[in-house]
């Protein structure tokens, strides 16, 4: 329906327009589909593999800031700030963050009417008429008319959101982002978490081939003695071919570890955004140090992890798209206006007397689809409750995650100590074996096994140290590293890259403001220390 002021008189026109407003304004109040709550999930009050927890400092709720310092090694507090600026993954989920932000602003710019403006220009020559015809035929001439013609317009349209569709999409889209954000945050916690195990695997094998090293010396003794004690015939052909065998098996293990030295230094090259050939790792003697690190509370865990709070606004996203499918039970309405000028010819275009304007408004709704919106409402609600089902499971993993790495703590601990008492009697036994050998009353089997049983027992021992490394680690990681777990409005405050960043291509992931949290109650647990 179109009004204009030929057909009603201006103050009524007035009337009912500003009736029309004031009636979608109070309906644009209205949003179907449920509200968003969090659904709960069971919570232990302590971790299971925690012994002898404690109370600990307010502040003490988890690992926070830097928390690669705590592993002493000059080499990893280099390389891992370069994870959240030059790791690919991690610039590869801080542009998919950009992108989903973007969304957001593109689905709230439905919430405002669109402006346009028209111009044209119109030159045209008429026809011939019969009266002009007649003329010609009597020999009077004539003369045919050029006209100009012209209109300048503006216009608006705008639908309405009476049923909260697009508030509901605009909260769908933001939920989206901030499961982005937290996507981010995780990439880079595991890229970092990636990079500490990569340097701790690397300084593991320099200690390995320091021990190898040692133990071709200890072998190259022992040869000698067997070639004293072949020289004066005093021993068998045997011992010698044994003794030089069992060296040269160790120098072929030297060697092999060269391997597993280049692939970790090729992983920590490509890890903070390098070629591997741009990163030479010089050889170290020193194994990174355990930390220790609070584990603060079950409840908290919640709070800290990225993974989770990925779920959860997935969640919350699915939820919001239930009342998008809902909406379009209810009749799409929208309005439309046109103000301006035209005149034909174009001479006094912006005159009073050539001004022009219409209203009009449509509403369009579904009569029958074919049991399709039905359709949609009931996948969005499956959407749902498989996002609850998503959220529920990862949270189960995480705690499933911290108590592993608890468990693995506590019983590594306990054999690390047991290794410590078997090397004591392996170095003890070797020394023996090879003091009996030069005393003629044991063969050289006896000297070879001896070294053996050393050589294993002190490779365990290094192999457990490595692990309690790893998983002290995994533990930072699976308590959610330092995030905060600050979520950003992506709309009025979204999460940006500083300056010197941006020049880089840097993702801000680790230039999130600390989220102010309140004391809690802890528990601590605290590596043991061999």
């Amino acid at each position: 329906m179109t009004m204009n002021r030929y057909t009603l008189p201006r103050t009524t026109t007035l009337t009912t327009v500003a009736s029309l407003v004031a009636t979608i304004f109070a309906l644009s109040g209205c949003m179907v589909g449920p509200d968003y709550h969090r659904p709960d999930v069971s919570v232990p009050a302590t971790w299971k593999e925690l012994p002898g927890w404690t109370r600990a400092e307010p502040a003490a709720e988890g690992p926070k800031g830097d928390w690669w310092t705590g592993f002493n090694d000059p080499l990893l507090n280099e390389l891992e700030p370069l994870v959240s600026v030059s790791n690919q993954t991690v610039r590869q989920d801080y542009a998919n963050y950009q992108e989903a932000v973007a969304e957001v602003r593109v689905a709230r710019s439905a919430l405002f009417p669109t402006v346009g403006v028209t111009g044209s220009l119109t030159r045209e020559r008429s026809g011939s008429s019969s009266s002009s015809a007649a003329a010609s035929r009597l020999g009077l001439g004539s003369e045919q008319a050029v006209n100009n013609s012209g209109s300048l317009e503006a216009n608006v349209s705008w639908a309405p959101d009476l049923w909260g569709e697009v508030r509901r999409t605009i909260e769908e889209n933001a939920a989206t982002a901030q499961a982005s954000e937290a996507t981010l945050a995780n990439a880079t916690l595991s890229e970092q978490i990636a990079l500490a195990n990569a340097v701790i695997g690397l300084r593991a094998t320099d200690a390995n081939i320091d021990l190898l090293k040692a133990t071709v010396d200890e072998y190259r003794r022992s040869l000698s003695v067997v070639q004293n004690q072949d020289q004066a015939g005093t021993v068998a052909p045997s011992d010698l071919v044994s003794a030089r065998t069992q060296l040269e098996n160790a120098q072929a293990s030297l060697i092999a570890l060269g391997v597993a030295r280049a692939q970790d230094e090729h992983a920590i090259a490509v890890l903070t955004g390098r070629n591997p050939e741009e990163l030479d790792v010089p050889h170290s003697t020193a194994l990174p140090t355990l930390p220790e690190i609070p584990a603060g509370v079950p409840s908290t865990l919640l709070q800290r992890r990225p993974d989770v709070a990925t779920a959860e606004r997935q969640m919350a996203s699915a939820n919001a798209a239930i009342g998008v499918a809902i909406a379009a039970y209810y009749p799409d309405i929208s309005l439309s206006g046109l103000a301006g000028f035209t005149q034909s010819p174009l001479a006094g275009l912006l005159r009073a007397s050539n001004y022009v304007w219409s209203l009009g408004g449509s509403a369009t709704e579904t009569l029958f689809d074919g049991g399709l919106r039905n359709a949609q409402v009931a996948a969005a609600r499956a959407a749902y409750d498989s996002a609850v089902a998503g959220y529920r499971g990862t949270v189960l993993s995480a705690f499933e995650n911290v108590e592993n790495d608890l468990a693995g703590l506590r019983i590594l601990a306990n054999q690390a100590d047991a290794l410590d008492a078997a090397m004591r009697d392996a170095t003890r036994g070797a020394q023996i074996a090879l003091d009996e050998y030069q005393a003629g009353t044991v063969d050289y089997t006896t000297v070879a096994t001896a070294q053996a049983t050393l050589l294993t027992t002190r490779q365990s021992a290094l192999s457990v140290q490595q692990q309690r490394l790893l998983d002290a680690a995994s533990l930072i990681g699976d308590l959610g590293g330092g995030w905060t777990g600050k979520l950003h409005d992506p709309l009025h405050d979204p999460l940006r890259a500083s300056p010197a960043a941006q020049a880089s291509g840097a993702s801000p992931a680790q230039q999130a403001p600390q989220a102010s949290q309140a004391p809690q109650a802890t528990t601590t647990a605290t590596t043991p220390s061999r």
